[in-house]
């Protein structure tokens, strides 16, 4: 399915669970620059879904490093924990159509299951699910999962940036989370969900998440929602190699002043390729930013 748009809508979606760092204001920067090339609208969502590790706090000090930099969402800013209803919506649809299914499995049966068909697993990749639970029809009970049939096997899809995709989601995913056996709604759910209910047209968002964009392009379609068409930044590398994340001890981005948030937009303007030196203010700097953005897309 080839992605449409009448005006376009972005979206920089964080989750709260601690600061603003480098690697996630490259992320910021590159929504916002692309949404005002575009001449677009662009849009904050707060993903804190998983509440047990976000918080308000942590939700407010991105959004005041975000207006420091002088990147402020265009209209108000949503918060996932406040959308539960959407997201059981379109559960419902799905149970209603059989493309889900309850599962008992946990993290130590599905390696027990892997490791007797001799899979190996890989560092920082999730395990794929063997479909352990996909036939037995179980009632849906507390302390169950709901995965989603990947009935469809390779997912072809195209990026702005990195060209040609694909990945066969039935060997490298399997049949995905829903709804997590503690109750709460999955990533892959309510990002879908709410960028169809917002009207996002764009994502673009780090490279890190390029894995995710086949299982939400399946679940796009299984709810009957607008293909998107995606654009996965750089990622901002740590000493030892690794991605810079909150994880690895990222250190939050410094937006104490203006001169301190231009020097670190401007560290992530190169980390774009962006060739303009930052001008006399932060405001004169994004504008000129956003006509090298926009000159890449001519």
């Amino acid at each position: 399915m080839k992605p449409s748009f009448v005006r376009y809508r972005g979206r920089f979606a964080p989750s709260p669970t601690g600061p603003l760092h480098a690697g996630s204001l490259v992320a910021a920067l590159a929504s916002w620059l692309d949404a005002r090339a575009h001449q677009g609208t662009w849009l904050v969502r707060m993903e804190d879904v998983d509440t047990p590790r976000c918080s308000e706090s942590a939700a407010q000090t991105l959004l005041v490093q975000l207006a420091a930099c002088g990147l402020t969402s265009d209209e108000p800013v949503q918060w996932q924990s406040a959308r539960s209803a959407l997201y059981e919506s379109a559960l419902q649809s799905l149970l209603h159509s059989g493309a889900v299914y309850a599962c008992r499995c946990s993290r130590t049966d599905i390696a027990r299951v892997l490791m007797a068909q001799g899979f190996a697993a890989e560092r920082h990749r999730d395990l794929p699910y063997p479909g352990t639970c996909r036939s037995l029809h179980l009632a849906f009970q507390p302390g169950m999962s709901i995965r989603l049939r990947t009935s469809i096997g390779r997912v072809d899809w195209h990026d702005r940036r990195l060209g040609p995709q694909q990945q066969n989601v039935a060997s490298s995913v399997g049949d995905f989370v829903l709804k997590r056996s503690d109750g709460l709604w999955a990533y892959q759910l309510a990002v879908v969900v709410d960028d169809a209910a917002q009207g996002i047209t764009h994502v673009v968002r780090g490279e890190d998440l390029a894995d995710n964009t086949p299982r939400q392009i399946l679940l796009q379609q299984a709810l009957g929602l607008p293909a998107l068409i995606y654009m996965h930044t750089p990622l901002v590398m740590a000493a030892d190699g690794q991605k810079l994340s909150k994880q690895n001890g990222a250190q939050a981005a410094d937006t104490s002043s203006p001169a301190k948030a231009l020097q670190v937009l401007q560290a992530a303007a190169s980390a774009l390729g962006l060739q303009t030196p930052a001008q006399e203010n932060g405001a004169q700097t994004l504008a000129v930013w956003v006509n090298e953005w926009r000159a890449r897309l001519a």
